[in-house]
C-alpha cells in the first residue's frame, strides 16, 4: 500500500496525475488491494474519467462485498458498456445475491445490451442457486439462437445449472456435447448426481473420468465423497478418502474431512466421526464440527451434541445457528430448561439466526417465502391450500414430528407453527400456480427439517 502511494505521488510529480490511463492504472492497483478509500479519493479528485474508471470502482466495491455502493456507481455511470453489466452481475453472484443478479440480467436484455460469456456464466450460476430452471433454459436457448460458441466455461456453467436444478438428463446432454471435457465439467456432472442421491451414477462417471485420462482434483473428491455421504455408502467413502493421498498423491483438505464426518455422522457412527476429527492434521473448522453437531441432533446423542454445541458457540459466538442447534438438541431430549438457556444466551449476545427461506421459480419470476410469511399477494390462498394438504395427509396417517420443534408450546400450537415452514408455503404456492403433473422445484437456504422432509415425500 505504501509503495502504491509512493508511485501515485511520483505520477503526480511527473505531471501525469490527470491522465486517464494513469488514473485507471492507479485505480486498478488500489481496488485490487482492497484499498477502496484511497481509490474513492482518487476517483473523486480527478476531472477526467472514462468507462474503465467507473468499472474499476464497481469491481473494487463488489469484491469488498459492498454491493450497495457498487450499484450506486453502476446506476450513476454516464455511459455503460457490457463490462459494466458483467461486473455488476458477477458481483451480485459473488455476494450470494442471486435474485438481484437475475433481475439485472433481465434489465440488461431490456436495454438491448448483448451479454458476454462471463455475464452468461454468472447468470447461469445465479439460476443454479435459485433453482430457476426456466430462466436457465431460456439463457441456453438464447446462447444457441445468437450463435455463441459453448466453450468449456459456458459448458460447465450449463451443466452445473441443469444439475443443481434437478434436470440431470439435460445436464448429461450438455456434458456429452462438449468436445473438450475438462476436470471442472466432469466434477459438475458428478456433483449433480451426488446431491440428488444418485451415487451409483456419480461413481460410474468418476471411474469413466479416470479411464479417459482426466485426473480428479480436490473439488472432484468433495463431489464424490458427497455422493457417498448422501447415499450412505460408508465403506466406499472410506476407500475413496484413503485413495486421495495413497493413489492420487493429493493431500486431503479440510472439506474432505468435513465430508467424511458428515458421512459417518449420517450413518450414526458418531464416535468414529469424533475420532476422525481428533486425528485431523489441521485444526477442524466450524463446518466440520457443524457436521458432527447435525449428526448428534439427528441421532439424538445429547451428551456429545451438548459438548460439540458448546464448543461451536465458544469458537463462533456470532453465529446464531450454533445456539439454535444446541437448543434443538436439548429440546429433542425434553430438557426445556437448557433449551431456553441456549436461546437466552443467544438473545443476550444480540445474535440472530438466519431465517429459513424457500424459493420457487415460476414464469420467469422467483417467489421467496419465509416461515409464517403473510406478505405474499396470494397468502390467504396459500394457507388455505396448505390446510387442505395437511388435512389430507392426516387422513392418510401422517403425524407431525413435533418433538424437535424448538418451542415450549402445546401440541396444537406446535402443529400450527410447523405448518408455516417456508418450504410448505412454497409447495402450496407451486400447487396453486401450476398444472397437474408439473414438476415443482424448491430451493432452500438451510437444511430441511425432519417434518418437512417427510411431508415433501408424502405430498
Amino acid at each position: 500500500m505504501e509503495e502504491t502511494k509512493q508511485i501515485h505521488a511520483h505520477v503526480v510529480k511527473l505531471g501525469f496525475g490527470s491522465e486517464v490511463y494513469a488514473v485507471n492504472s492507479l485505480l486498478h492497483v488500489y481496488a485490487s488491494s482492497g484499498s477502496m478509500e484511497a481509490a474513492r479519493l482518487l476517483f473523486d479528485q480527478v476531472l477526467k474519467r472514462d468507462v474503465v474508471s467507473w468499472n474499476l470502482m464497481i469491481d473494487g466495491y463488489a469484491k469488498c462485498g459492498k454491493m450497495e455502493t457498487a450499484y450506486e456507481f453502476f446506476k450513476n455511470m454516464p455511459t455503460k458498456n457490457v463490462i459494466s453489466w458483467t461486473t455488476m452481475i458477477s458481483g451480485y453472484v459473488g455476494a450470494g445475491m442471486y435474485k438481484e443478479a437475475l433481475n439485472l440480467f433481465q434489465e440488461m436484455q431490456i436495454e438491448g445490451v448483448k451479454p458476454d460469456k462471463v455475464a452468461l456464466a454468472s447468470t447461469l450460476s445465479a439460476c443454479s442457486y435459485l433453482g430457476a430452471l426456466d430462466q436457465g433454459r431460456w439463457i441456453h436457448a438464447y446462447i444457441d439462437k445468437i450463435g455463441i460458441v459453448i466453450d468449456p466455461i459456458l459448458g460447465c456453467a450449463l451443466t452445473d445449472m441443469y444439475a443443481k436444478c434437478g434436470d440431470m438428463e439435460e445436464a448429461l446432454e450438455v456434458f456429452k456435447k462438449q468436445k473438450k471435457k475438462e476436470v471442472a465439467l466432469w466434477t459438475a456432472l458428478i456433483y449433480g448426481f451426488a446431491i440428488h442421491g444418485r451415487a451409483r451414477e456419480a461413481l460410474d462417471w468418476f471411474e469413466t473420468m479416470q479411464k479417459v485420462g482426466i485426473k480428479p482434483n480436490h473439488v472432484t473428491f468433495t463431489a464424490i465423497l458427497t455422493a457417498c455421504s448422501y447415499s450412505g455408502l460408508v465403506d466406499k467413502g472410506k476407500s475413496l478418502f484413503e485413495s486421495i493421498e495413497r493413489v492420487h498423491k493429493l493431500r486431503p483438505r479440510i472439506e474432505h474431512y468435513g465430508c467424511m464426518v458428515d458421512l459417518l455422522g449420517r450413518a450414526g457412527l458418531l464416535e468414529e466421526a469424533k475420532g476422525l476429527i481428533e486425528l485431523m492434521p489441521v485444526k477442524p473448522n466450524a463446518v466440520v464440527w457443524g457436521a458432527l453437531l447435525n449428526a448428534c441432533q439427528i441421532h439424538k446423542n445429547v451428551e456429545l451434541g451438548t459438548k460439540v454445541g458448546k464448543l461451536l458457540v465458544e469458537e463462533d459466538p456470532d453465529h446464531g445457528g450454533r445456539y439454535v442447534h444446541l437448543a434443538s438438541i436439548h429440546a429433542a431430549a425434553g430438557d426445556w430448561g437448557q433449551a431456553v438457556e441456549a436461546r437466552r444466551e443467544m438473545k443476550e449476545r444480540g445474535v440472530s439466526k438466519l431465517p429459513g427461506c424457500s424459493a420457487i421459480s415460476l414464469n420467469g419470476f422467483v417467489h421467496e417465502f419465509l416461515a409464517g410469511t403473510k406478505s405474499h399477494p396470494q397468502a390467504a390462498e396459500i394457507y388455505r391450500m396448505w390446510d387442505s394438504i395437511a388435512e389430507r395427509l392426516e387422513k392418510e396417517g401422517y403425524k407431525p414430528a413435533l418433538q424437535n420443534l424448538l418451542l415450549d408450546l402445546d401440541n396444537e400450537a406446535k402443529e400450527m407453527a410447523i405448518n408455516q415452514h417456508s418450504e410448505k408455503l412454497a409447495i402450496a404456492f407451486g400447487l396453486l400456480r401450476t398444472k397437474p403433473g408439473t414438476t415443482i422445484r424448491i430451493i432452500k437456504n438451510l437444511r430441511i427439517c425432519e417434518d418437512c422432509h417427510t411431508v415433501t415425500k408424502l405430498v
